[in-house]
């Protein structure tokens, strides 16, 4: 019995080795290739209202969505008695179609409108 456990642990011990170094080569070689960002994360131009409000004129979907939260957060701006309500300012009002108040997921719904489509 302690003769097989021997042999079969240094055989293990061989086969993990080669595996090691075999694998470390062939990870590198097909390591995947980094393209262009493509759908939220494509920078696209934007509408002159939300230009103005996030200071560029391009922008990714998910970079314009956390300076419009940022914006919210800093501002104090979330309804205290309900944090999913925005209680819109007259910045936000510029660029959320001039509503008082808007739940928090129609932001990425009323943002939407802003994105110029490419054709």
């Amino acid at each position: 019995m302690a003769w097989s456990i021997r042999a079969f642990h240094q055989g293990c011990r061989v086969l993990m080795a080669a595996a090691n170094s075999s694998t470390t080569a062939t990870a590198t070689a097909a390591a995947p290739k980094r393209g262009r960002p493509a759908g939220i994360l494509k920078v696209v131009p934007v509408s002159q209202p939300l230009g103005e409000f996030l200071g560029v004129s391009e922008v990714s979907r998910t970079d314009a969505v956390k300076k419009v939260w940022g914006y919210i957060k800093s501002n104090n701006l979330q309804n205290p008695s309900n944090k999913k309500e925005i209680l819109c300012d007259a910045k936000l009002k510029t660029i959320f179609n001039g509503k008082d108040q808007v739940g928090f997921l129609e932001i990425a719904k009323l943002l939407s409108q802003h994105f110029v489509k490419s054709s």
